[in-house]
């Protein structure tokens, strides 16, 4: 068995899970209009950090990591490794020339140098399904015994050069964005920091832990960019992952999407839950709270997941109003209480990769 838990969020609505899940509750969003915030000193929505103190990057992710170790007895950790979720790491750093410090190598070096006991790192860079993956990976290490206990953290901030590369697919949209929405015209950006320990061993938490049921990633090979109109690798990742678990359809309390608020996203993750008769089941996109955060998206969007499992509070998904999708799903529009014992994280990005992981009481 796996277990999960001592989760961690940094991001502009707090500095601990806990805050920015009572944010949440309170229909807080992170997402700001920035003056001049576009390539072209367009005004954009961006949910950024507050630099106060001279946050940076570094920083943010050892400040996440040690409040997620003061909720275990490390002691009890075992043979623990460091698995690190990011897409771009440290890019800004090439606008000074710095290259050295830019690399992905770099950049797990950097982090890991702040657990020196930690005898063994991984960096996951798959895109935006980057978060789940690393959970996934981290699950699978544990269940084939190869560490006992893993610390998994990602991380991305805004750059130029993401919001550039997102600009020239006409894909930011001028206001806060709306997923699932028929109004839905693009994404926002956002940075953010989260963590989240897992570990064979139940004692090692100060509170009382949930269960990783373990996760599938699937690739549609549709477009570097452009997802699969069917849904086929979300659908075949689902499938795995329900499979292997050995869960239902209809035991699924819970969907948290990746819901980008773009047009063909949004409807590839309609066709796909349609598939898997899972149309029913409540759901919810985080998008229009922290806007779009990379490879920190899946991280920070599982923690909010085990925040809900313990609180049984189901969280709305701001900016939906109208379906906006060809498959009909159940958004959460109003957050409300709710039993939650097996939830359902999902994330999709560009390559054509998909991934899921199931969490349970």
């Amino acid at each position: 068995m796996v277990y999960i838990g001592a989760e961690n969020i940094i991001s502009p609505l707090g500095e601990t899970a806990h805050e920015n899940f009572e944010a949440l509750t309170k229909g807080q969003t992170g997402l700001k209009l920035i003056p001049g915030g576009g390539i072209k000193d367009e005004d954009l929505y961006l949910s950024v950090i507050n630099k106060i103190d001279g946050l940076d990057t570094i920083k943010a992710v050892e400040k996440s990591i040690q409040d997620s170790l003061s909720q275990v007895h490390q002691n009890e950790l075992g043979r623990t490794e460091l698995i690190i979720s990011t897409t771009k790491g440290e890019i800004n750093l090439l606008k000074n020339g710095d290259d050295q410090h830019a690399t992905l190598d770099e950049y797990k070096r950097r982090i890991s140098a702040s657990l020196p006991w930690v005898k063994n790192t991984t960096l996951v860079s798959n895109a935006c399904i980057s978060g789940v993956l690393a959970l996934i990976v981290g699950h699978d290490l544990i269940s084939t015994n190869q560490v006992d206990s893993v610390i998994v953290t990602g991380v991305d901030m805004v750059s130029e050069f993401t919001i550039a590369g997102f600009q020239a697919f006409f894909a930011m949209s001028p206001g806060l964005c709306k997923p699932f929405d028929k109004n839905r015209d693009g994404i926002n950006l956002g940075e953010g920091v989260a963590t989240i320990i897992m570990s064979k061993n139940k004692a090692a938490f100060k509170s009382t832990p949930l269960q990783s049921l373990g996760g599938s990633a699937a690739n549609d090979a549709n477009h570097i960019s452009g997802p699969s109109r069917t849904g086929e690798g979300l659908y075949r990742s689902m499938k795995n992952t329900l499979k292997n678990a050995q869960v239902n359809s209809n035991e699924i309390d819970f969907i948290s999407a990746h819901g980008t608020a773009t047009a063909y996203n949004d409807e590839m993750e309609s066709i796909a839950f349609d598939r898997m008769d899972l149309s029913t089941v409540p759901l919810h996109s985080l998008k229009g709270y922290y806007g779009h955060t990379f490879g920190a998206a899946g991280m920070i969007e599982s923690v909010i997941c085990l925040q809900s499992m313990r609180a049984n509070k189901l969280i709305a998904c701001i900016g939906f109003e109208e379906t906006g999708t060809s498959k009909p799903l159940n958004i959460i529009k109003q957050t409300t209480d709710k039993n939650l014992n097996t939830v359902l994280k999902t994330a999709s990005g560009f390559g054509g990769c998909n991934a899921s992981i199931l969490f349970k009481k």
